[in-house]
Order: C-alpha cells, then sequence, then structure tokens
C-alpha cells in the first residue's frame, strides 16, 4: 500500500470519484455532481488560491483504497494567531491501517509547514462542510452536510485524534402555525421598528454582500469562525444562485440599516440523490422534474448584528419565512444547521421554534 499526491487530471478524478466505492450499498449516501467537483479541487476555487492543500490516495494491489487532503489556511492562523492546519475529504475503506496511512501523511505535511494542531475533518473551513456524523445515521444528509459511515469515528479514535468540539443539526417538523412565544418575541421586534426584506436577484450579489458583513460581524467570536473573503463570497454566490428562492431569503432592517440575515435553501440533496452524480440529457430531466418537488428546506444562511441580538429580529425573521412557505405550499421539514454544541442562543431559538436535536457531528484533532 502506498500514499500518493494526487496532481494529475486522471489522479484528482479518481479522487473525486472514490466515495462512489465506499457508499456503493448505503442508500443514504447523495453523490455529488463530477463537474462540481472538478470545479471544486481547482484554482476557480479562491480557496485553493488562497491556502496550502494537497490532495492524496492510498493505492492497494492497484485499487484506490482511501483519500484525504491536508489544509493549511493562512486566514485562520493570522485570525486566530494558532498554528493549526486541518485534514478533509477523508474517505476509506474500514481498515485501521490504511486511515492511519493517510493520517499520518497529512501529519507530516503539517508539521513540515510548522503547525502544531491537525485539526478536521475541514471541507475545507468551517465555512463549509466539516465534522464526522456521530448520530443520526437514519436520514440522508441535507445539502452541504456531512456524511460518513460510523467506522470513521473509529478510526480516528486508533490514530490518537480527541474530540476538539461537536456540532448539531436540529430539525423542524413544518407546522401551519407557530408557537406563541415565537409570534410574541417577533411582535416585540416590529415595535422596535424592525422590517423584513426579500432579496432581490437583480442585485443578488449587493444583497449577498450585506450577509457577508453581517456574518463577519455577527460570528467573529465564536470557534473556529473564519471571515468570508470577497473571492469567496463571488465564488459561493455564483454557485447558490441558480437555488436560492427570494422569499425566504430575507434581510431584517433597522432604518433602512441591514442587522440581520435568513437564507434558507431547498434541500437539493433530493435531487442529487436521483442524479447519482452524472450529468447527462436522463439525469437533467429528472434533476428538473425533482427540482420542483423538494420537501425539504436547511437554514443555510443566518446572522445577526450582536447590538440586535435579543431583540425578536430572530423570530421576526422566521416568523416571515415561514409565512412566505405557507404561501408556496409543500414543506415538510426544515433543518437547522449546523450550531456548535456550547452555542446556547441558537440552541434556544431552535427550541423556541419547536425544532429537535436529530443529528451530531464531531470535528477531532490532535497535538503534533
Amino acid at each position: 500500500m502506498e500514499i500518493i499526491h494526487a496532481r494529475t487530471k486522471s489522479e484528482i478524478n479518481a479522487f473525486i470519484k472514490f466515495p462512489l466505492k465506499v457508499y456503493k450499498n448505503d442508500d443514504l449516501y447523495v453523490p455529488q455532481l463530477s463537474m462540481d467537483m472538478k470545479v471544486h479541487f481547482s484554482e476557480r476555487n479562491p480557496f485553493i488560491k488562497d491556502s496550502e492543500v494537497k490532495f492524496f490516495l492510498a493505492i492497494k494491489d492497484g485499487n484506490v483504497v482511501g483519500r484525504i487532503a491536508s489544509i493549511i489556511n493562512p486566514q485562520h492562523i493570522k485570525f486566530h494567531n494558532e498554528m493549526a492546519g486541518f485534514f478533509g475529504f477523508f474517505e476509506c475503506i474500514n481498515d485501521s491501517d490504511i486511515s492511519n496511512a493517510l493520517l499520518n501523511r497529512v501529519q507530516n505535511e503539517l508539521k513540515k509547514k510548522g503547525m502544531n494542531i491537525m485539526r478536521g475533518p475541514m471541507n475545507f473551513s468551517t465555512n463549509e462542510e466539516c465534522g464526522f456524523l456521530i448520530e443520526g445515521f437514519d436520514s440522508s444528509p441535507m445539502l452541504m452536510m456531512p456524511y460518513n459511515p460510523f467506522y470513521y469515528n473509529e478510526l480516528m479514535d486508533i490514530f490518537g485524534m480527541t474530540k476538539a468540539k461537536d456540532l448539531y443539526a436540529y430539525i423542524y417538523e413544518f407546522s401551519n402555525t407557530l408557537p406563541e412565544k415565537v409570534l410574541r418575541v417577533a411582535s416585540l421586534a416590529e415595535k422596535k421598528g424592525i422590517r423584513v426584506r426579500t432579496i432581490d436577484k437583480k442585485n443578488f450579489l449587493s444583497d449577498m454582500k450585506i450577509f457577508q458583513d453581517i456574518y463577519n460581524t455577527a460570528w467573529r467570536k465564536n470557534w473556529g469562525f473564519i471571515p468570508i473573503t470577497d473571492e469567496e463570497l463571488f465564488y459561493s454566490a455564483k454557485r447558490l444562485k441558480p437555488i436560492v428562492e427570494t422569499d425566504i431569503t430575507l434581510i431584517a432592517e433597522k432604518d433602512r440599516e441591514p442587522v440581520g440575515f435568513l437564507g434558507l435553501i431547498p434541500d437539493y440533496n433530493y435531487v442529487l440523490k436521483r442524479m447519482k452524480g452524472k450529468l447527462n440529457p436522463i439525469t437533467f430531466l429528472k434533476g428538473l422534474y425533482y427540482s420542483r418537488r423538494i420537501p425539504d428546506l436547511r437554514l443555510l444562511l443566518y446572522g445577526i448584528k450582536p447590538e440586535y441580538r435579543n431583540r425578536g429580529v430572530d423570530a421576526l425573521l422566521f416568523k416571515e419565512g415561514h409565512k412566505n412557505i405557507l404561501k408556496k405550499g409543500g414543506c415538510r421539514q426544515i433543518e437547522f444547521s449546523w450550531i456548535l454544541e456550547d452555542n446556547i442562543q441558537v440552541l434556544r431559538m431552535c427550541e423556541m421554534f419547536g425544532a429537535r436535536l436529530y443529528k451530531k457531528y464531531r470535528i477531532y484533532e490532535k497535538a503534533i
């Protein structure tokens, strides 16, 4: 068995396709579009241009049996003053010799660059997919959320990784009525002059800039936070624009100054699962058909400026979003994810709305 640095087009293609081997008998797995992953793993992704990323494959008897990426994010080092490097995009057959070899390769890469902590998985950062699923293996992941076999956690234990932080996902079974407390708290925000508007697709980028500003202000004291750069915003906005629905992507304002943002995204994993990671005339038509029948939403974009917290802005945003969802009809569930295990304010918000904890994820770390 050997670990190779994946550089060539064919090696990157093998890196992209390997998960299909791990999950070939798993009905809950959702394959991503290969063409999208090729862009994501190229320098068209600004994160790769601005960071040190290397992709590795484990090869045994001529077959790919595992993959991993080493990631050094200068933004993390600068913002947190912490020499932490990351591993990501980990997939492996259930063999600790192979997983140890992959993790050792990343550990050595990070140590050579002066890192003293290895943390992950991050795909590529906390602004994207991160963590291994540790509870809630009975349903498919929603859009841009992780999924993995349980044994990945056992492989982390064997390598000597320990818990850094747990992340939670809450599920809200959609109801035509909101809890009385939500309506009462929302009315307090309205009385204080908070107003909510939908985003404008014609000014999509400028409204996404508003989200960037709120996000970078609201979350900067949270564990693992990394600011969203302008280049990352443009890249993400281009990817999200085709699936964003304006009536459930909302901005709260006070005297026309943005103070909060809420973005509910249709769970396009419902569509991708039926496309099986391929784009051809048949799967394209399937995509069109099922994109009109997506039953679930995910709360992907969210933030309240610190000076406007505890003023009912979150309740008002959700009340307006709920009203617009009712007009459209057809919603089954909303996932609130992901949430830090110790973000008490957001956890209480989820519980106020009547959501329940249904999945947990873990980020691991190790001193190196």
